[in-house]
């Protein structure tokens, strides 16, 4: 059945030429056929799919009016909350670990009557670029299945370019909704901090974490985001959003966009194959009108490391709730500190350990002014540097990745080298700015992704540049 879009999927529904239940069907057998090898779901929720499906059904049986997520299959990174479902972050520390209750994002999901048709796979506790440090093991990549999904949402891009999932809900802590975009070749968004709840989803660093849709089009992205964004007592971070904002350009014509490109973005270490995609990008934005602006975000080469050594520190007090006490696995030792030992020892993967002694050493007396104050530092000279460029440019645009998709097992003994693969993508999140990755094009067989970033709560502005990049790539 020939349904790509949620347009498409709506108008087929009222057209009779397909239910809901069929098109949950069709994602199960998508998943059966593909995921086998692919890996991008930790759970397959065919029973819950096939009750809203059919609740959609017989709505619109009834010709009663149903949700803009109608019947539409949606997969959940398994970091969200998913009543009565279990959400194990991609570790052995919540293995069993079954959800009380929805998110705020699935709540509103579910309002939409969208069929939720499985938890997908991430790195542990979302701390990683590529999907491997998954205690499950990990995602591959549906365009290569050498090369690795990205991450740490990258079982939620895979659902979506492997056709098992129309739609997903990711989360971006430092780049795990872009980065999987990027590798898989669909749409992610990583929304202005506060714009969407975080209640309900397990926490990495929470000054940094937001979730945010994967789709294949940037309209479907903007639909979901639609869905999911605004104000909710259960988060203090949250805010009151306008129910709708104004277009930015008005028209279709390109004449006043102005597209700040950042002179760091283009120097060492960028591969020369990625260089080349987002540079012919850019210049049929020129080509069709746009004005290409040079700026300086001066404070970026120091981004990575700031966003680290916070990243780490929340990282390890966020994580101390998981003590063999509380909930999540248990390892009983004879005494108070082997408990904590054997449940911590045997519960988190080798990522996980490493951050939480990185993040304890950053915090620590003596150290937390050299580390973590300095590093809070960076993040508002980054902010400045985003305002003076925002003064010049509407937009800034410029690659999600320095590398092309990698080679699974690559990267994974040098932590480093990984942490570099995040080294575009970091300053949305230390800033809070809202940033969208659209595929623009392809080195051989490898998909390559454009980043554009906006001023905060301009999202507006990110659809409108996805959508005429979408064009080019169509001519």
């Amino acid at each position: 059945m020939e349904a790509n879009t949620i347009e498409q999927i709506q108008k087929g529904l009222r057209e009779k030429k397909f239910s809901a239940t069929e098109l949950a069907r069709s994602s199960f057998e998508a998943i059966r056929e593909r995921d086998g090898k692919l890996h991008a779901f930790l759970e397959v929720t065919e029973d819950l799919a096939l009750e809203q499906a059919k609740a959609v059904d017989e709505k619109i049986a009834k010709k009663e009016s149903a949700g803009v997520l109608a019947g539409v299959p949606l997969a959940v990174k398994d970091a969200i909350l998913v009543k009565g479902v279990r959400c194990t972050a991609g570790s052995r520390m919540l293995e069993h670990y079954v959800a009380p209750y929805d998110a705020t994002v699935i709540q509103k999901a579910k309002d939409a009557d969208a069929v939720i048709v499985g938890k997908t796979n991430m790195d542990e506790f979302g701390m990683g670029a590529s999907t491997e440090n998954s205690a499950f093991g990990p995602t591959l990549n549906p365009e290569d299945e050498t090369k690795v999904a990205g991450g740490s949402s990258g079982g939620s891009a895979a659902s979506v370019a492997a056709k098992e999932a129309l739609i997903a809900l990711g989360e971006d802590t430092g780049g795990s909704i872009r980065l999987p975009a990027s590798f898989c070749g669909v749409v992610g968004l990583k929304p202005t901090y506060g714009s969407v709840s975080r209640s309900g989803v397990i926490a990495l660093a929470s000054s940094f974490d937001q979730v945010g849709p994967f789709a294949r089009t940037v309209e479907d992205c903007e639909t979901l985001f639609n869905v999911i964004r605004g104000k909710d007592p259960m988060d203090a971070t949250s805010v009151e959003l306008r129910d709708s904002v104004p277009k930015f350009l008005g028209t279709e014509s390109l004449s006043k966009l102005r597209i700040g490109v950042p002179k760091e973005y283009f120097g060492e270490g960028l591969d020369p194959a990625v260089e080349s995609v987002i540079k012919s990008a850019l210049q049929s934005f020129e080509e069709a009108g746009a004005k290409l602006v040079e700026v300086t975000i001066p404070h970026v080469p120091y981004a990575l490391a700031a966003y680290y050594v916070i990243n780490t520190s929340e990282a390890s007090s966020n994580l101390a709730r998981y003590d063999g006490i509380r909930y999540g696995a248990s390892k009983e030792g004879t005494t108070l500190l082997e408990t904590y030992l054997r449940t911590r020892g045997e519960g988190f993967g080798q990522e996980v350990k490493r951050r939480i002694m990185l993040g304890a050493y950053a915090l620590s007396a003596g150290y937390y002014e050299a580390y973590y104050v300095k590093a809070q530092k960076v993040r508002t000279l980054l902010k400045q540097d985003f305002e003076k460029a925002f003064e010049k440019a509407d937009i800034v645009a410029g690659p999600v990745s320095p590398t092309l998709p990698f080679s699974l097992g690559a990267k994974t003994q040098d932590p480093l080298s990984m942490y570099l693969v995040d080294i575009y993508t970091v300053p949305a999140n230390l800033t809070g700015l809202p940033a969208l990755s659209v595929p623009a094009g392809k080195a051989g067989s490898l998909p390559v992704g454009m980043q554009f970033m906006a001023p905060a709560f301009r999202e507006d502005v990110l659809f409108q540049a996805g959508s005429m990049l979408e064009h080019f790539q169509k001519l």
